[in-house]
């Protein structure tokens, strides 16, 4: 796979690096476009070298010049061509017409696109909707989307999927599924979150040889997190250098939630990992990992020298909401130590708001709904906005999880792609709770923790996942892997 750029922009941000390419750079619109279609083309060649026929769907914009562009390469190496425009080619402008002429000249064929069309080609071009699509698609745009996406043929978008929000990875109505995405210029930031994952398949970039200098003037929106090794431990370091991590939560009915966080931090190094649990839980939860040290905890006094002792909280993984779990959390938000919230902690910080900047807060669409009193729709809507304005309102760093998590912090925007479908099951939230707190306890900032957390949390789902599937994964099976990739 292509190792992608780290910076991602919004569709005005690469309308932008557009202009400067070509108003202050010298480099001609006609000539950008043709770079793209060529790079479409081999990604094209690439990955179907047997393919001879193809068929491009092209609509009323530039998209539609880049999709000409491949129509006419492809022409000319021997393919058997055809070009569906949902929008009269004749309505074209400026480059894109310009793409049109020259895929006519070579004697290419254009059929205006009609509803319950039947595609019998290898591999299917979608240059209908580009970057700046901001509605549902409706129309011919919409049959059209349906009947690629009906067909058995390979897909290649250009540039974005059509119907996928740039910004936002939202889906706006109905999206071509593609196989593969050749995105060019700028990483568009939608393409790495939402339901981004169910449309882009394999996402390729090409620069088109702009110059770095155009780069340099445009602030990028968001940033893609890589791993980061640690530091190599001192060879005469201790667990008191590690740091110590208190767990508390794990109400009647929740003790695996807790249980599964204290290992989590372990797991990642934590020198010492206490849990302030129910006292009925306590004599259990450290049976099969004793080293975890649990103490029953009924009311805040007795929660009170277990803070003192700490140097990271981790509050929630299976709190509740009885009066038990508000007394908790109420002593506990009072702290001055680095924290962690989530699970059950989100929902009663969501009653009992408050701003502090010494903590990580973790909530899912729906936790994160209930943090900003709206809908897990609107969550879903923009996950980039959302995760800012948790932040915003509640301090530190604030991460919405999810396909592509999104981690918001005061000065910077970030989004990590690792992880997949089989973490959709019980306990995930709570290790990665677990792991952020193992991190922090071991001095790495709330920025760095956060965005390192999700990143090996997802990292360690993937490698169980290509171990022994998706299917029945279990939260406990990421353990072992959490332990490697901190090493």
């Amino acid at each position: 796979m292509q190792n992608l750029p780290i910076k991602l922009y919004r569709a005005a941000q690469a309308r932008e690096l557009d202009r400067l390419a070509i108003e202050e750079y010298g480099i001609p619109g006609i000539k950008l476009m043709s770079r793209a279609g060529k790079a479409l083309f081999q990604s094209l060649q690439q990955h179907w070298p047997q393919a001879r026929s193809i068929a491009v769907f092209c609509g009323a914009g530039n998209n539609a010049g880049d999709g000409y562009i491949v129509a006419r390469l492809a022409l000319i190496a021997g393919y058997s061509v055809c070009v569906y425009a949902v929008s009269d080619p004749e309505q074209l402008k400026g480059d894109a017409r310009t793409a049109w002429q020259q895929y006519l000249e070579v004697d290419g064929r254009v059929l205006p696109f009609q509803a319950k069309l039947a595609i019998n080609t290898e591999v299917v071009v979608d240059a209908l909707l580009g970057t700046g699509l901001d509605r549902a698609v409706s129309g011919l745009y919409a049959d059209a989307i349906a009947t690629i996406n009906a067909s058995a043929a390979k897909v290649v978008a250009v540039d974005i999927p059509s119907g996928l929000h740039a910004d936002t990875g939202h889906v706006l109505g109905d999206a071509v599924v593609a196989d593969v995405t050749v995105t060019f210029i700028a990483l568009k930031q939608g393409l790495f979150t939402g339901l981004a994952a169910e449309v882009c398949g394999e996402i390729e970039y090409a620069s088109l040889a702009v110059p770095e200098a155009v780069f340099s003037q445009v602030l990028a929106s968001a940033t893609r997190v890589l791993y980061q090794s640690m530091s190599p431990r001192k060879r005469c370091a201790h667990k008191g250098n590690n740091g110590h991590v208190l767990i508390i939560g794990g109400d009647k009915g929740y003790s695996g939630a807790a249980r599964l966080a204290g290992e989590a931090a372990l797991r990642v190094g934590a020198g010492l990992v206490s849990v302030a649990t129910r006292a009925e839980h306590a004599g259990l939860m450290n049976l099969n990992r004793p080293e975890l040290m649990c103490q029953g905890v009924e009311n805040a006094d007795q929660l009170l020298p277990l803070l003192e002792k700490a140097g990271v909280i981790v509050l929630g993984p299976g709190l509740g909401q009885s009066g038990w779990s508000k007394e908790l959390f109420r002593a506990a938000i009072e702290s001055a130590k680095p924290m962690v919230i989530d699970a059950d902690g989100l929902n009663l910080l969501a009653v009992s708001p408050s701003y502090n900047d010494n903590r990580v807060l973790t909530p899912h669409p729906g936790e994160a709904a209930r943090l900003l009193s709206c809908s897990t729709a609107d969550i879903q809507q923009d996950r980039f906005t959302a995760a800012v304005a948790i932040q915003a309102k509640y301090g530190g760093v604030a991460i919405v999880k999810g396909a592509g998590t999104v981690i918001a912090s005061e000065h910077e925007l970030a989004v990590v792609n690792t992880g997949n479908p089989g973490m959709g099951s019980g306990g995930m939230g709570d290790v990665l709770a677990g792991v952020i707190g193992g991190l922090l306890a071991q001095g790495l900032s709330l920025q760095q923790a956060a965005q390192q957390g999700v990143y090996i949390h997802g990292l360690a789902a993937d490698k169980a996942a290509l171990q022994d599937g998706e299917r029945g994964l279990l939260a406990s099976d990421l353990m072992s892997y959490l332990r490697i990739l901190v090493n």
